[in-house]
């Protein structure tokens, strides 16, 4: 039975409702207990969970709403996922009625000929008894015989030779023996899940959706009641010539099924743009996690979606078995670690810590050396992406250090990325963090001054960005930081203090080895230009303004 459905992430605001269709759980799977609720298959993230029936509302109905609310790259794949599957169907149903009427012009013409026959045998008997009449009595007396012999047939042989009931169409005895069903549930039975009865609680579907299937969408307003199942997530792990490793999550296309979230008990310090998405997924797959923020205000809304509150870092530590970390800079990590009920102070022989802020390769490595001299295990394991790259669970984590914790994380990286790689001993992830994050900010500062030339020169500077949405530039980073700065809206999605803070990184690191590095160095200024003009707390597009002041 494909039925649509939508699915809220949770309260937090960032998550939209997300599109599926209830399917029959696997034979093995429980269903939880307490209210009715359908086992669900989202499109685009291949997730599966079970979801209350009174959280589920009309696809059709609130689908360009949705549209308008969410603009991210996943939903968008994630409806189009939808319709095409929509036109699968009705392709497949539109050949279903083809061959069903075909084959009853078969059967209305196969009783037409057997009537025309039964006519042309009447015609030859009528015949034949008009040369027995002409002979002698005996013929008269054989054809008395043949009629009483007619006449002698049982009432019900002779009903079943008159009644018109087509082929196919049970006794009324058997007709009765069929298990009652309301008509949209006959609609909508198909495929492995025939046996799926719809509860009378639910509602009729709209008049104008598809009259194949129920649409559903799930509530925003209400805190979903999801059982989120353990369904085998395989890993693709490719070995390189660098010697790196990579484990590549599915992206919002794959097939790979839900991700089996480990039994072992995480937590995460710093709620920040990065880590409020990570731990929001984190959650969504099922692990089990124990928050601390500075800001402690900020938890609130990570407690209300099932996770655990730590009063300080070492207490968080000291109960989970691996924690992640994601602060702003060099100092901010140190201090975690180092500070007053900070990291070390819960760390034990066995305790794991993870450390994903974008730091410097001195810093990571220090961390790294007081953690195991410890007893403690060390992974470091910055990210790329933005804010929404968060939400969507589409990171890329560069790690590096202790390599069975690496593979001890993968479920949660898979749960907050689409790929990490493995890069070997530590302070390699921090280095190529930096870099990454080098190349980032130098373009997007070349963007900002593109743009700001085309205006001063007369020229239009959304016909250039059309240009270069139609070239080899093309990309999601380039339209959306375009988009952010013809629109004026700087609402960070990364901190452009942060980009400048990397840049500067990444011109020591390069200071480090005697390399060159004027694009960054200039890129750099630039940013320092825009702190000036108040710019710190918005995007790194913001860098704009530093051209036009």
């Amino acid at each position: 039975c494909l039925i649509l459905s939508f699915f809220s992430r949770g309260k937090l605001g960032r998550y939209p409702p997300w599109p599926g269709k209830i399917v029959n759980p696997p034979k093995d799977l429980k269903k939880p207990r307490g209210k009715k609720c359908f086992f669900v298959k989202f499109f685009g993230t291949e997730d599966h969970a079970w979801i209350k029936v009174e959280q589920l509302k009309p696809y059709h109905a609130h689908k360009e709403e949705m549209i308008k609310i969410n603009k991210g790259k996943r939903f968008q794949q994630a409806v189009d996922a939808v319709e095409e599957f929509l036109r699968k169907t009705k392709g497949k149903d539109q050949a279903s009625s083809h061959n069903s009427t075909e084959e009853k012009n078969r059967r209305n013409s196969s009783e037409e000929r057997g009537k025309q026959s039964t006519g042309e045998e009447k015609r030859k008997a009528s015949l034949s008894e008009g040369k027995v009449k002409k002979g002698t009595g005996e013929g008269k007396k054989r054809v008395s015989s043949v009629s009483s012999e007619r006449g002698s047939k049982s009432p019900l042989k002779r009903a079943q030779d008159q009644s018109p009931r087509k082929r196919g169409r049970p006794p009324k005895d058997e007709k009765d023996l069929t298990i009652p069903e309301s008509s949209t549930v006959k609609r909508v039975m198909t495929g492995t899940v025939a046996g799926f009865k719809w509860p009378p609680s639910v509602s009729e579907p709209p008049k104008d959706s598809d009259p194949h299937f129920h649409h559903f969408l799930l509530s925003q307003t209400e805190k979903p009641a999801v059982c989120y199942q353990a369904i085998t997530k395989k890993l693709k792990v490719c070995e390189e010539e660098t010697g790196s490793t990579s484990i590549q999550a599915a992206d919002s296309t794959a097939v790979n099924g839900s991700i089996t979230p480990t039994d072992k008990k995480i937590g995460f310090l710093g709620l920040g743009l990065m880590g409020s998405g990570i731990v929001s997924n984190l959650l969504k797959m099922g692990h089990t996690v124990t928050v601390w923020n500075r800001t402690a205000e900020k938890c609130d809304l990570f407690i209300q979606e099932g996770a655990r509150l730590g009063r300080t870092p070492a207490e968080v530590v000291s109960t989970c078995d691996i924690t992640f970390a994601c602060v702003s800079d060099p100092k901010a990590a140190k201090d975690l670690v180092l500070g007053p009920s900070g990291v070390l102070q819960g760390i034990r022989p066995g305790k794991c810590y993870v450390d994903m802020s974008t730091v410097d390769a001195d810093t990571v490595t220090e961390l790294a050396q007081v953690i195991v001299s410890r007893g403690g295990r060390f992974l470091e394991a910055p990210v790329s992406g933005n804010q929404q790259l968060s939400n969507d669970g589409m990171l890329v984590i560069l790690a590096a250090g202790d390599r069975g914790l690496y593979e001890d994380c993968s479920s949660c990286f898979q749960a907050m990325g689409k790929t990490s790689f493995f890069l070997g001993e530590v302070g390699n992830a921090a280095k190529m963090m930096l870099i990454v994050n080098m190349v980032q900010g130098s373009f997007m500062a070349t963007i900002a001054e593109g743009l700001t030339l085309a205006q001063v020169t007369g020229q239009s500077q959304q016909t250039l960005l059309d240009i270069l949405n139609q070239g080899q530039l093309a990309s999601i980073f380039l339209d959306q930081k375009c988009q952010n700065i013809l629109q004026g809206n700087f609402k960070p999605d990364f901190y452009l203090k942060y980009i400048q803070k990397d840049l500067r990184l990444a011109i020591a690191l390069g200071d480090s080895v005697n390399h060159p590095t004027p694009m960054a160095a200039a890129a750099n200024e630039v940013y320092k230009r825009a702190k000036a003009l108040d710019q710190s707390d918005n995007d790194m597009s913001a860098v704009y303004r530093a051209y036009i002041h």
